[in-house]
């Protein structure tokens, strides 16, 4: 199995990842629907990170992921009522990093052909930026303050999803939306910083707006990537959607957001998806 090391040649880590898009960002903004739009019209590999945070949570130690490990010792009250916000951001192990590289040594595993586009919050901009073939290569999805707003007031079914496991579901809600709200703000930061593209998302979006924002990020109107122009005219998926996209009418977002290594699902609004 190649392995991640971040000591390892910049560029040649560049050269091996040259077809990967990434696609990272602020929980709820619509990465899985627009990652799963792409692939399934572009016909290229989906590698989603949600999926497989339990995976990687088995294949880290204490020591490489001390963060992660001392989450997983705290019962639901500590993870989620008694801390705060600030300190659940500071602390929650993904938001740092750890696992990160897991998730390059399984990018290094996938075929280079066709394309990957990979996709979770876990991209974080700061370890991505180094293993760019091109800025174009990547964006991050940022939910405005609306549409933090809106999903906040969508979330699932009283009763049901994990912070109903704890003593005070009010109080576990309100301190996973500051945390997420902080998360957004520090990526959006990042990104800034970092001079890396971003697209913002807000409650007016379809997902058709927020595919064709994604697709001129990543500048795939000017792009080959990966099956000749031939190859791709003969294949399936080809057929079922010649490239440039085809317009639809305004769809719904479909999302999630991952907390515990599974994924919570997203009820549909009028436009974008909202945290059930």
């Amino acid at each position: 199995m190649r392995r991640y090391d971040e000591a390892a040649d910049a560029g040649a880590l560049r050269a091996g990842l040259r077809h990967v898009y990434w696609i990272g960002g602020g929980s709820g903004a619509g990465k899985s629907t627009i990652a799963r739009r792409l692939a399934d019209r572009r016909g290229w590999h989906l590698h989603a990170t949600d999926d497989v945070m339990g995976d990687h949570a088995r294949r880290t130690t204490p020591e490489d992921a001390p963060f992660l490990h001392k989450f997983i010792a705290m019962d639901m009250d500590e993870r989620w009522v008694n801390r705060s916000p600030q300190t659940m951001l500071e602390t929650f192990h993904w938001f740092r990093g750890e696992g990160f590289g897991l998730i390059v040594e399984d990018l290094l595993r996938l075929p280079r052909e066709p394309c990957v586009v990979v996709e979770g919050f876990r991209l974080l901009p700061h370890l991505v930026k180094p293993l760019l073939a091109a800025p174009g290569h990547a964006v991050w999805l940022l939910p405005t303050p609306e549409f933090r707003r809106a999903a906040i007031r969508g979330r699932e079914t009283p009763g049901e999803g994990f912070t109903w496991k704890t003593s005070d579901p009010e109080r576990a809600e309100r301190n996973l939306a500051e945390r997420d709200r902080m998360f957004t703000n520090r990526v959006h930061e990042e990104t800034s910083r970092l001079e890396l593209r971003t697209v913002e998302v807000d409650t007016t979006m379809t997902e058709e707006d927020l595919a064709k924002q994604v697709t001129t990020a990543f500048e795939l109107w000017q792009r080959t990537c990966a099956i000749t122009a031939l190859a791709w005219r003969d294949s399936p998926q080809y057929r079922r959607c010649p490239p440039p996209l085809r317009s639809q009418k305004s769809s719904r977002i479909s999302s999630s957001v991952a907390i515990e290594g599974a994924s919570v699902p997203r009820a549909a609004s009028r436009h974008i998806a909202l945290p059930s």
